[in-house]
């Protein structure tokens, strides 16, 4: 087979002609006869075992022709790629230019090649700061004070409320006397002093007893996620089934021995040390998302072909679905929150696809310039530590995370962080 005509076309994609002679097309006809007379067997012959002239006068030759075709194109695409070394995406597009039996097969192949970076932006010098911070005594105290919330305990009690109870009730809302969809609710908890999406709700609520029905008239936040309330006025009806008064307990040792440490003081320290690490954390992520980013924007890439990006919305648009139920809403009611449709979210998140896009690009190629490698043993070690945190009657879940396609995809997944490492240490400055 003769190289076939390549030609680099815009948008990261490539084109390939290809040309195959009836002789390099024998075994693949040959094959399709098997095929056919396996499939649809000639009365006088056994399956699969009838002529290629006998397959041609019962059903046609041109069938055998296009029964072959699928293995020729794959075999002859594979075989070009692989040899070329262009590193494809996607399903390509195969156009058909001659298919005419006895005479050369002819077919145009375009398809979407992985962008690349044309001009790396130096990384060699320290450009992005680490800002690390020391918690302050304010985010300690929230933090034990949220603790002391967690192991509070509830009385009912027979008074009136205040801003430091649970109330329970049944609660009516409505709008010119007609219910709004999703406003009748019963055993509905309040806690009084914690934020309510309905501002001055838990205020309407204070001094009310047990048995009493309060009615009276709010706003919703414009903001809320129901376009048809939001901003707009409702009239509540709520009554009072239960008064609880909240005790938190006291902060000591027993306080701290409850949650397993010996004293007040060990519990303080691994809350400090806790929060910490967890500022640190964050300090980390923000000085490497800083650094991508402005790797980014100093480097040159070709064109992203359209269904990268169209994937990557797709993911990124997945993602956020996943996120939105989580918090209990609707994605339609997300939407609606945002006053977005769903067309306009996607053409709102192409940017960050790109970007996204770019940065795993950007990281292919720091991590072949530089060498970087991931080896048997560090693959090795690394599945098994995945299997350990594994049951072992979990069968299913084992086999996945041994099968060849899960390695490879462990091994990307430490090469990248393995990149990242080192442009940190080159391109991130320690405070």
């Amino acid at each position: 087979m003769e190289t076939p005509k390549i030609t680099q076309l815009p948008k990261s994609q490539v084109e390939l002609k290809f040309a195959v002679t009836k002789e390099e097309a024998k075994p693949y006809l040959d094959q399709a006869v098997v095929e056919i007379s396996t499939a649809r067997p000639i009365k006088g012959f056994r399956p699969g075992k009838a002529g290629y002239d006998d397959v041609a006068r019962e059903f046609g030759e041109m069938l055998i022709w296009e029964t072959a075709l699928e293995r020729i194109v794959r075999a002859k695409y594979v075989k070009t790629v692989l040899e070329q070394e262009i590193e494809t995406i996607g399903s390509p597009k195969i156009d058909m230019d001659k298919l005419v039996p006895g005479q050369d097969i002819e077919f145009t192949v375009t398809a979407n090649v992985m962008p690349k970076v044309t001009e790396l932006m130096d990384y060699s010098q320290p450009l992005i700061e680490h800002r690390k911070r020391e918690v302050n005594a304010e985010e300690e105290d929230k933090a034990i004070q949220d603790l002391r919330k967690m192991r509070r305990t509830e009385a009912a009690v027979d008074r009136p409320l205040t801003l430091d109870d649970l109330a329970v009730i049944d609660l009516e809302i409505s709008q010119d006397g007609v219910s709004v969809e999703g406003g009748t609710s019963r055993d509905y908890k309040v806690y009084l002093n914690e934020p309510h999406y309905i501002p001055g709700f838990s205020e309407k609520l204070v001094g009310a007893s047990k048995g009493e029905t309060r009615k009276f008239e709010l706003e919703f936040p414009k903001e809320h996620y129901t376009k048809n309330l939001a901003g707009k006025k409702a009239e509540f009806t709520a009554t009072i089934k239960d008064v609880f008064e909240l005790k938190l307990p006291e902060l000591n040792d027993e306080f701290a021995k409850a949650l397993g440490l010996e004293s007040l003081a060990n519990l303080q320290e691994l809350l400090k040390k806790n929060l910490q690490m967890e500022a640190d954390h964050k300090a980390e992520e923000a000085a490497e998302i800083e650094m991508l980013e402005k790797l980014a924007k100093g480097s040159r890439f070709t064109d992203i072909p359209d269904n990268l990006v169209n994937e990557e919305v797709h993911r990124m648009i997945h993602e956020l679905e996943h996120g939105v139920e989580e918090q209990g809403m609707r994605m339609e009611d997300y939407l609606a929150s945002m006053k977005r449709t769903m067309d306009q979210l996607k053409l709102d998140f192409v940017p960050q696809a790109i970007q996204r896009i770019q940065t795993a690009v950007l990281l292919r190629e720091v991590a072949k310039r530089e060498k970087v490698e991931v080896t048997e043993e560090e693959l090795d070690a690394e599945i098994d530590h995945i299997l350990e945190r594994i049951k072992p009657e979990d069968t299913e879940t084992r086999e996945r995370v041994s099968s060849a396609d899960y390695r490879d995809y462990v091994a990307a997944q430490m090469k990248n962080r393995k990149t990242l490492s080192l442009l940190k240490e080159k391109m991130v400055k320690k405070q």
